[in-house]
C-alpha cells in the first residue's frame, strides 16, 4: 500500500461521453472499496477508462465487448487482495498485445511499476519463431523470468488463463483441447506450486472438461447417479465426528465434501478402476482452533474408525513445497466405505486455500518473511539458475514442467536438514539440490549409512550423505535417471561446456593437419586472411569453425582450403619452408566428450586405428580395418590420420569370446587366469552350444594395451578346458 501511495497521481484520463462505468466494473469498485483507500480505487477508475477507450470496438468470440475480460481478470485479482499497480496492470494487461498503447505511455500515466508488470504478461509477437511450440516456449520462459522479479506477474497470468477458461466453450475444439492440455500441463501446477488451491481445482476441472468433454460427462453423470446411495454414508461420519470431537474436548467444524472429477479420473486412470470401484469419492475437513488439537483430533478419529496403514501422512511437522500443512488420514468408515480426512487449523485452512497470495508483503525485509514466502523466494530463484543453465526457452520449459509435476519425497542430509524433492528423485538429484557444485562432483553416495549406487530411488526418511572428488565432473550416464529439472539442467550446461572446449581443441588439431598439403600451419595463417574466411562464410569466430570442425559439422579438408585460397587472396603466403605434408593426431583415449572410441571394434593402444568424423559426435576412433568405416572408403574427407600417444596410463575395455568344455568350476578356473595377469573383468555373457556340451564366454576386460590383452589371452589358453580363444568385434554401433 505504501509503494502504492509513492507514485504520483496520474494525469486525470477523461472518457469519451459514451465510456461509462459498465455494470461488471461497478461491482469490482464496490469489492476494490472493502479494502482500498479512495485515491486508490480512483486510479484503478482511470485505468478501466483508459483500457476501455483502448479496446474500444473489439470484441471476443463469444460476442462480449473485450473489455469485460480484464474487468473479469481484475475481479479474480481482487479476491487475493492484491495492491493497485497489480490491479491496474490487470485492467491493462492486453493493451500492449491489442492496442497501439505502449510501455512508455502506460508508465507515464500509471507508473513505472504496472507497466513493467504489464510488459511481463505481454506475448513476444513481433519475434518469428520457427515453430508454435517454440513461442510459447519463448512466451512462458518470459513470463516465468518477470514473475521471478515480481510474483504478481504471474498472479495476474494465472486470473488471466481462469476467465479464459472459464469462456473457452466459444473456442473451437481444437484451440480449446490446445488450451486445455496448457493448462494442465502449467498453469495448473504453478498454482498448485503456489499454493493457491481452489484455482488449481477449478484449472484442472475446466481443463478436463475441455480436453476430455466425453469422459467429464460420463463421469459427472455417474458421480450424479452415486450421489444418492453415499449420502448415507456422509451424514454418518459427518454425525459421528461432531459427536465425538466435544468428548475429547475438541472445538471444530467439520465439512463434508465431494472429490473433484478430475482428481478421481486420474485415480481412475493411474490404478486402472471402473468407477464403482474409487469408493473414497467423499473426504472430509476437520478445522481445530491450534496445532495440538489437530493430533488430539486425529486421536479421536483413530479411535472411532480404522486407519489404513500407510495412509497417514504428517503436512505440519513436514510442510509441502507451497506451504500446505494438514494431517491427512484415511478410515475405514461404514459398509467398509474408505474416507479420507484432512485436519488442520484455521490459519492452515486459509493458506491452503489462498496459498502465497494470503500475506501479501512487497520487497520487505527477508527476516520478516514468512516461511511459505521464504520456499517461495527460493523456488523463483532456482527458475532463475534453470534459465542460465538452460540451452533455449524450449529447454526451460521442459526443465520446469518437470520441477511442476506433483508428488514429493523428503530427505534429510547428515545434518539433519529436510528437503524436499520429486518423488523419484535419486542421490544426484539431491547433491545438485544441496549445491551446484556438489552435484557436479559427486562419486558416490551413502543412503542410511550404506554405500549405495547413484541411481538409487530415495524415500521418504532417508538420510543422504554425497561424496565428493575434486576433480570428478558430470556423467552424461546421469540424465537418464534423475529427476529434478535443476539436476538435468546443470548436467546439459556442463556436458555442452565441456564438449564445446574440446571440440574447439580437436578441430584445432584437425584444421592444422589439414592445412600441411598446402604447405601451411595454422599459425601462418594471417588475421587478415581469417577476416576475409569468417566475412564470407558469416561466421562470429575462430572458436566457431574449430568446433563446428571438431563436431563434424565442418570437414577440415574443405575449411582448410578455403583458409589456404584466402591467405592466398590477401598478401600472398610468406615465403617459408613447406612442412611435411603429413602428420597424424595423437590419441590417448581419455580425451573426453569430443574424441571417443568406437564400441563396434574396442580400439586399444597397439592397434592400428584410423580417425571418422562423425556430423554432431567429434571424432571416432575405429580399427583400421572395421567393417562399419569400410563403406567410407571413398569419401576421404572424413577420415583422419590418427596415432596413439606413447606413456598413456588407463585402462581400457575389449571383449574376448572363449569357448570351453562345459564342466564344473571353468569359469572360475578362466577368472582365475585373467586375475593372474592384472586384468580386471568387466562383464560377463554365457551361453551353452552343442547341445551343452560346450560353453561360450564373452567376457569385457580392462586392459592397457594391445601386448597386455596378449598376456591374457595366453594365460586364458593355458586352462585345459579351453578349446578356443578369440577377440570379438561387437556389432553396436557407437
Amino acid at each position: 500500500m505504501d509503494a502504492a501511495a509513492a507514485i504520483p497521481a496520474p494525469e486525470p484520463f477523461r472518457p469519451a461521453p459514451s465510456c461509462v462505468l459498465s455494470l461488471d466494473f461497478a461491482e469490482l469498485k464496490a469489492k476494490l472499496a472493502t479494502y482500498l483507500r479512495p485515491e486508490d480505487v480512483g486510479r484503478i477508475e482511470a485505468a478501466y477508462h483508459f483500457a476501455a477507450s483502448a479496446h474500444e470496438g473489439q470484441f471476443r468470440i463469444s460476442g462480449d465487448p473485450y473489455i469485460s475480460h480484464p474487468v473479469a481478470v481484475a475481479d479474480i485479482v481482487a479476491d487475493w487482495h492484491l495492491d493497485p499497480q497489480a490491479l491496474i496492470a490487470a485492467l491493462l494487461h492486453d493493451v500492449m498485445e491489442d492496442t497501439h498503447i505502449s510501455k512508455q505511455e502506460i508508465a507515464e500515466r500509471f507508473g513505472k511499476t504496472s507497466a513493467e508488470l504489464v510488459d511481463g504478461l505481454s506475448k513476444l509477437d513481433k519475434i518469428e519463431f520457427r515453430s508454435q511450440e517454440e513461442a510459447q516456449a519463448e512466451n512462458f520462459r518470459k513470463m516465468l523470468l518477470a514473475m521471478a522479479s515480481d510474483l504478481r506477474v504471474i498472479l495476474i497470468k494465472l486470473a488471466d488463463r481462469l476467465h479464459n477458461m472459464r469462456t473457452l466453450h466459444c473456442v473451437r475444439p481444437a484451440k480449446r483441447r490446445r488450451i486445455a492440455k496448457e493448462t494442465l500441463e502449467i498453469y495448473a501446477p504453478i498454482a498448485n506450486r503456489l499454493g493457491l488451491n481452489n484455482l488449481f481445482r477449478e484449472l484442472q476441472e475446466l481443463a478436463f472438461e475441455h480436453k476430455y468433454p466425453m469422459r467429464y460427462r460420463v463421469l459427472s453423470r455417474a458421480i450424479k447417479a452415486a450421489r444418492g446411495n453415499r449420502r448415507e454414508v456422509v451424514g454418518k461420519v459427518s454425525q459421528a465426528v461432531e459427536e465425538r470431537l466435544p468428548q475429547w474436548g475438541i472445538a471444530a467444524e467439520v465439512f463434508g465434501r465431494e472429490k473433484h472429477l478430475f482428481s478421481i479420473y486420474r485415480k481412475m486412470a493411474e490404478k486402472h478402476l471402473s468407477f464403482s470401484q474409487v469408493l473414497d469419492i467423499y473426504g472430509f475437513r476437520v478445522i481445530v482452533r491450534d496445532v495440538p488439537s489437530c493430533y488430539l483430533a486425529i486421536g479421536a478419529l483413530h479411535s472411532m474408525y480404522k486407519p489404513v496403514p500407510g495412509k497417514f501422512k504428517d503436512y505440519i511437522a513436514i510442510p509441502k513445497a507451497n506451504g500446505y500443512q494438514s494431517l491427512h488420514t484415511t478410515l475405514i468408515g461404514p459398509f467398509g466405505t474408505p474416507v479420507e480426512v484432512q485436519i488442520r487449523t484455521a490459519e492452515m485452512h486459509h493458506i491452503a486455500e489462498s496459498g502465497v497470495a494470503s500475506h501479501w508483503l512487497y520487497k520487505e525485509d527477508e527476516k520478516t518473511l514468512t516461511e511459505l514466502q521464504q520456499k517461495t523466494h527460493s523456488w523463483l530463484q532456482s527458475l532463475l539458475e534453470l534459465q542460465s543453465a538452460s540451452g533455449g526457452a524450449t529447454e526451460f520449459l521442459e526443465h520446469v514442467k518437470i520441477d511442476l509435476f506433483p508428488g514429493e519425497v523428503y530427505v534429510f542430509t547428515p545434518q539433519g536438514k529436510i528437503l524436499s524433492l520429486l518423488k523419484g528423485a535419486t542421490p544426484v538429484d539431491f547433491a545438485y539440490a544441496v549445491h551446484t557444485d556438489i552435484g557436479n562432483r559427486c562419486v558416490a553416495c551413502r543412503i542410511n549409512g550404506d554405500l549405495m549406487p547413484l541411481r538409487t530411488e530415495l524415500r521418504n526418511g532417508d538420510q543422504v550423505e554425497i561424496i565428493t572428488a575434486a576433480h570428478a565432473n558430470p556423467n552424461p550416464a546421469w540424465l537418464a535417471y534423475v529427476r529434478t529439472g535443476k539436476a538435468r539442467a546443470q548436467i546439459r550446461h556442463f556436458l555442452k561446456g565441456a564438449q564445446h572446449e574440446e571440440s574447439v581443441a580437436l578441430g584445432e588439431r584437425l584444421l592444422n593437419q589439414a592445412l600441411r598439403p598446402h604447405g601451411l600451419t595454422l599459425g601462418q595463417i594471417s588475421a587478415f586472411a581469417w577476416d576475409r574466411f569468417l566475412r564470407d562464410r558469416g561466421v562470429r569466430s575462430k572458436k566457431e569453425v574449430f568446433a563446428d570442425i571438431g563436431l563434424g559439422r565442418r570437414l577440415p579438408v574443405i575449411v582448410a582450403r578455403r583458409v589456404a585460397q584466402a591467405q592466398d587472396l590477401e598478401s600472398g603466403r610468406p615465403d617459408v619452408v613447406k612442412p611435411k605434408p603429413a602428420g597424424a593426431i595423437l590419441i590417448r583415449g581419455s580425451e573426453g566428450i569430443a574424441v571417443q572410441l568406437a564400441r563396434c571394434c574396442q580400439p586399444i593402444p597397439g592397434d592400428p586405428i584410423i580417425g571418422v568424423i562423425r556430423k554432431g559426435q567429434g571424432l571416432e576412433v575405429h580399427l583400421h580395418d572395421c567393417q562399419l568405416v569400410a563403406k567410407l572408403r571413398g569419401d576421404r574427407g572424413r577420415w583422419v590420420d590418427v596415432e596413439w600417444e606413447a606413456g598413456e596410463e588407463r585402462l581400457f575395455d575389449v571383449t574376448i569370446r572363449v569357448l570351453t568344455k562345459n564342466v564344473r568350476g571353468v569359469l572360475a578356473r578362466v577368472a582365475s587366469a585373467i586375475a593372474d595377469e592384472d586384468c580386471n573383468i568387466q562383464n560377463v555373457v554365457m551361453d551353452n552350444e552343442q547341445g551343452g556340451l560346450y560353453t561360450a564366454m564373452s567376457l569385457t576386460v580392462q586392459v592397457r594395451d594391445r601386448m597386455h590383452l596378449a598376456h591374457v589371452m595366453r594365460s586364458v589358453r593355458r586352462v585345459p578346458e579351453v578349446v578356443r580363444i578369440g577377440r570379438t568385434k561387437s556389432d553396436v554401433r557407437s
